[in-house]
């Protein structure tokens, strides 16, 4: 059997995934740029099957995963008790530590309609657990395990900080390399955590600590907290920093305060306390009576007078269950008393009292001590020590610290009237937009203390009470909404998930297209006025705050290389990417090209099911704001074609067309900047400026994320072959698209009949680009003096036209670099070709070179590109991005149009 394990697991390993998901139901797949694997990962739903991703690549215990594993063989019978036999692909393949086995990711109302259907295929066991019996006994005839992984073991919580700081965790390298920040800058936050466990980020952040500093720790697990716990994003006042995760859980331990005259809902570890006559009960929802404790049993007493006795056994038993709830009124110690004691212990000693907490748990529970390494009696005194930490401090956790009674602070606390004076005085009087300095409202309430005889609190009593305040309140108060801004969450869902318009900016972004409504001319010197024809624009819009983030205006319907160049044009006005790009399921985005870019710079992507136009709004939208408010007051709008038989010459759009390309591009930004871009928007109650501009200074800079717009980043945006290569021929070059591609280097023996990296530009064929030894060198075309300046369009064009005029003839065609340079040059593909190359030279004006070429551009080592699922890309191939500072040749270089 575990033979058959390892050559399974071999064969998992070594094997592309089975099948490419698809969008059927209305869900939205997309595929992951997975670090831990060094590939893209595929995922069918952006709800169930993303999450389970993020716990594996963010799971120290998961070594690796695969989706879409080959498929397993599953027989079991149906609800009329016919045997069934069928393939089944598993969504993942997860290698653990201790656990190696299938994983089926589901929406639990998926799980209960299949159930329904055919409870021989899933099935909810004893202990609520799903499971899939035919799926359990495939995997162990293989000698590996089956898990049903349902939609409600989802931790939203941890998902969305997860997501939020995913730019971080990235940073944090395999080798154990230290923080990238200074210890002079460490230093004072740890000590300010140390000095105070369980300080709030946002009491952090008011203090004028650095966002990424914060953020970074956290990632290298410097600092701790609990990502369960709330959201960074949304939440910063309840997210709870500690220095270490055995301080962080012992807090966790403790409950929230509650005044005494609140009653305290003691359940599961209360099943240690004494049982007395008199306690409250909850028992389905209902209150209960103790009133008698005996040997044997436990009497309870309804509101109705009904009694009922319970084994004492079974009622500790479902008390640990959190079936029953004993209801404690008695006044326990403040939570700042309990937090005190905390403070005095240890990490170490935490630890051991977190381990003492399972065992007794488990105990009660009715496992064994042996089960455990400990004696009966070691157990016994735990136990007891248990109870009487729950008696005095409400807490029996506390009582398993090591050295307790040598433990806390038993001296005076303030007054109740001291703490109420300073509470209403820094409500009313402190957070004013008077903004009253801290030493100056601690001496208004000296003397306020003083004339009614109240006890004085010390300065530092006072800033602390203030640093406790909700972070939001207090700075809208002070300084009002648009300061406090940053601490308000923007958006708010009424089931707990992931946003789904992100927490950030540059988190989601979608990219569509469309074609506006408005019919666009050119004059040229030997021509005149031309008609070109409607132009299709492409936007990248920010969904978190709706901001347009580039966009690109083209003649030529959407292609690979109007994704390209939007990308592009994000990096040259922002120096970054979005982590998650939101596309429909054209062809053009399920291009080579296209996904080998997401996966080099880590970006996931999502594509949205067909048919359903609500989850493109946000780009919907902007278009048609920019039709209505824009392109339909320009002369040459199309809406008078939706009527056609009312068009005339006078009317028609192309004879009253005045707008060229560049013109109309130069408008259209200054619209988006000037006008959309400082408009409230009314889904933020504010300006998509003045809400991109807030959160990316709450979420932090990610300075680390920052592209630079260089030679590389273009060539690198620039398509290659299929495999990302192509094989260098003595004395011939290398053969891209049909078209052979020479430089001198390639005479170098070592060189000669190797397979290269390349590039080709879809805007000047004549051009081509080889990675060789380190740099990217420029390669010229066999027919340089037709190919020069032509475009892929063009081209393309060219090809059709020469099968086309080869269709009478019985022999395949089989066009050649040759055929297509004559054709080029011949007198009657110039009529046919003219129009596309008036488009092409309106596209150069419109989008002008920022940098020339010498030819060659250096290259940095070390940094490891991505393969995708869908199409494989050899190693060898990928391609490295090069720094700033490893250029070697300085010479100017040339931008390709």
């Amino acid at each position: 059997m575990f033979h058959k394990a390892v050559l399974t697991i071999r064969h998992i390993r070594s094997s592309d995934p089975s099948r490419a998901v698809s969008s059927r139901a209305g869900n939205v797949t997309g595929r992951y740029p997975s670090r831990k694997m060094g590939h893209t990962v595929q995922f069918e739903s952006h709800k169930v099957e993303l999450c389970g991703i993020y716990e594996y690549e963010y799971d120290h215990n998961v070594l690796e995963y695969y989706d879409q594993p080959p498929p397993i063989k599953l027989d079991y019978l149906s609800t009329e008790g016919k045997r069934i036999c069928h393939l089944y692909n598993p969504d993942f393949f997860v290698l653990r530590r201790d656990w190696a086995g299938y994983e089926e990711w589901k929406p639990e109302k998926e799980l209960l309609r299949l159930e329904a259907r055919n409870p021989n295929r899933y099935h909810r066991d004893e202990k609520g657990q799903w499971q899939s019996r035919a799926a359990t006994d495939a995997a162990h005839v293989l000698g590996l395990s089956f898990r049903v992984r349902s939609s409600e073991e989802i931790d939203w919580t941890k998902q969305r900080n997860l997501r939020f700081l995913e730019d971080y965790l990235r940073l944090v390298p395999s080798d154990g390399a230290p923080v990238p920040f200074k210890d002079s800058e460490i230093a004072p936050i740890v000590e300010r955590i140390t000095r105070h466990q369980g300080i709030t980020l946002a009491e952090l952040l008011e203090g004028g600590a650095s966002v990424d500093l914060l953020y970074t720790l956290v990632a290298f697990e410097k600092i701790w907290t609990d990502l369960s716990a709330a959201s960074f994003a949304g939440e910063p006042d309840r997210v709870r920093l500690f220095t270490d995760s055995e301080t962080g859980r012992a807090h966790g331990y403790l409950a929230k305060p509650t005044s005494s005259a609140t009653p305290t809902l003691l359940t599961g570890a209360a099943v240690a306390a004494q049982i007395e006559v008199g306690t409250v009960v909850i028992w389905d929802e209902r209150r209960w009576d103790i009133v008698n404790v005996g040997q044997t049993s436990v009497a309870l007493r309804s509101a109705e007078g009904h009694t009922v006795e319970w084994p004492h056994e079974q009622f500790q038993q479902w008390v640990v269950q959190g079936r029953l709830s004993l209801v404690c009124n008695k006044g326990v110690p403040s939570h700042t008393a309990r937090t005190e004691i905390l403070e005095k212990a240890s990490s170490t000693e935490l630890g051991v009292a977190n381990e003492r907490q399972a065992i007794v748990l488990a105990v009660l529970a009715g496992e064994s001590p042996a089960k455990f390494g400990v004696s009966e009696r070691t157990v016994r005194v735990w136990k007891a020590r248990f109870c009487e930490a729950l008696t005095k401090y409400g807490n029996g956790y506390l009582g398993l610290i090591p050295k307790l009674s040598k433990s806390g602070r038993r001296g005076a606390r303030l007054s109740a009237m001291t703490v109420e004076m300073m509470d209403k005085f820094i409500d009313e009087r402190y957070e004013t937009e008077r903004q009253m300095g801290k030493f100056a409202a601690y001496s208004e309430l000296v003397k306020e203390w003083e004339a009614v005889g109240a006890g004085v609190a010390s300065y530092q009593k006072f800033m602390l009470r203030v640093a406790e305040r909700p972070a939001y309140e207090h700075t809208r108060k002070r300084m009002g909404n648009k300061a406090a801004y940053v601490h308000e969450p923007v958006y708010w869902e009424l089931e707990e998930t992931t946003p789904r318009h992100g927490d950030r900016p540059f988190e989601i972004a979608h990219i569509d297209h469309t074609e506006l409504d408005i019919e666009l001319k050119a004059a040229f010197p030997s021509l005149g006025a031309v008609s070109l024809g409607r132009p299709w624009v492409t936007f990248m819009v920010d969904a978190y705050s709706r901001r347009l983030l580039a966009f690109y205006l083209t003649f030529d319907s959407p292609s690979y290389r109007s994704c390209m160049m939007v990308m592009r044009e994000c990096v040259k006005k922002h120096s970054r990417l979005p982590s998650t790009i939101v596309v429909d399921g054209g062809k053009e985005f399920g291009s080579v090209y296209f996904e080998t870019l997401l996966a080099y710079y880590n970006i996931t992507k999502k594509v949205r099911p067909g048919a359903k136009p609500r989850f493109g709004g946000v780009c919907e939208r902007l278009f048609g704001t920019t039709n209505t408010l824009f392109v339909h007051n320009l002369l040459g709008n199309t809406q008078i074609t939706k009527n056609v038989r009312q068009i005339t010459k006078a009317v028609d759009p192309k004879n009253l067309a005045v707008w060229d390309l560049p013109s109309f591009s130069d408008s259209l930004a200054a619209f988006t900047h000037d006008f959309y871009d400082r408009r409230e928007h009314p889904a933020l109650g504010t300006s998509p400026r003045d809400a991109f501009h807030a959160a990316l200074a709450a979420s932090g800079k990610r300075e680390h994320t920052l592209i630079v717009y260089d030679e590389t980043f273009r060539i690198f945006t620039l398509p290659t072959t299929n495999r990302g290569t192509a094989k260098v021929v003595p004395n011939q070059g290398c053969k891209i698209q049909n078209i052979y591609y020479w430089c001198e280097e390639f005479r170098d023996p070592h060189i000669e009949r190797t397979q290269v990296a390349v590039r080709y530009d879809p805007f000047d064929v004549g051009s081509a680009w080889a990675y060789l030894k380190g740099r990217w060198i420029r390669c010229r075309s066999e027919h340089y003096t037709r190919f020069a300046g032509r475009t892929e369009k063009e081209i393309a064009l060219a090809s059709d036209l020469l099968r086309a005029r080869a269709k009478g003839s019985s022999l395949r065609l089989n066009v050649t670099a040759k055929m297509l340079a004559d054709c080029l040059g011949e007198v009657y593909a110039q009529e046919p070709l003219l129009l596309q190359r008036l488009k092409d030279s309106q596209l150069r004006d419109t989008y002008q070179p920022t940098a020339a070429t010498s030819g060659t551009v250096p290259a940095v080592h070390d940094v490891v590109p991505f393969q995708t699922s869908a199409v494989y890309i050899d190693r060898a191939a990928q391609l490295a991005e090069p720094l700033a500072s490893d250029v070697l040749d300085s010479a100017p270089l040339e931008e390709f149009w």
